[in-house]
């Protein structure tokens, strides 16, 4: 029976030279790597048709391939460095996986190892969106909150991000605005990430209230946090 996805793929973007925590996407939660944990999560959502995990680290590679990603290069050291954008890292291995494999794909998924509050079903979620509307660019999953945002200007002067953030109303009835989290799960027009784009313009959000997903993983205490979530979401599932 021929794959419905077969025209998605997913990057998961990998990358060995982590500063902030050494041999972040290789830390261990719950007895996996949170590369691991990422290609899991792929393939749970039954939505996408390959799989891929762009890195420049052979240990990375190694731990991805036995999480059943596909490793068909390794990411040159010009485009693994500090300084380089998801973008960049996107429209490589999108397109060179599409040369060594001959096929091409109208769909790219983007997930990130360090967030690791994830529902699977938004990657099915933000796929069936993107299929059943074509005027979209991309879907990506978003968190509401309905706290007040300040930005400085030039002349240093400080201003609510919104006029109506100057209304003190209630909660549960006051606007909100939305953070996003395109690492938790996103999908997008392959063409954009061709482009070097990550999304586009025209856009639907799956809203995410889980506070726990604000959690990404970039230092020990950041860590430290997750496996105190994971524990505490535990203990309330019992």
């Amino acid at each position: 029976m021929k794959n419905l996805n077969s025209d998605v793929i997913c990057i998961i973007c990998a990358r060995g030279g982590s500063k902030g925590l050494v041999d972040k996407n290789l830390r261990v939660l719950e007895g996996q790597a949170l590369v691991a944990r990422a290609v899991k999560h792929a393939f749970e959502s039954n939505s996408v048709g390959s799989v891929i995990v762009s890195t420049d680290s052979v240990q990375i590679a190694d731990v991805a391939k036995k999480a059943g990603a596909e490793i068909p290069f390794l990411r040159p050291s010009e485009i693994a460095n500090d300084l380089t954008t998801t973008e960049v890292t996107l429209q490589h291995a999108l397109n060179e996986y599409e040369q060594l494999s001959g096929k091409k794909f109208s769909v790219g998924v983007f997930l990130t190892p360090t967030d690791i509050f994830r529902n699977p079903s938004w990657i099915t979620q933000a796929i069936a969106k993107l299929r059943s509307n074509p005027e979209l660019d991309s879907v990506f999953v978003g968190h509401p909150t309905h706290k007040n945002y300040w930005e400085q200007l030039e002349t240093g002067e400080w201003v609510r991000l919104r006029d109506w953030m100057s209304s003190y109303s209630s909660r549960q009835i006051r606007k909100y605005i939305v953070r996003e989290d395109t690492g938790l799960a996103c999908a997008s027009r392959a063409e954009l990430w061709r482009q070097g784009r990550r999304i586009g313009d025209k856009v639907d959000i799956i809203l995410n209230e889980d506070s726990f997903s604000s959690i990404d993983i970039h230092s020990i205490e950041d860590l430290k946090l997750a496996e105190a979530a994971l524990r505490i979401r535990k203990a309330y599932e019992k």
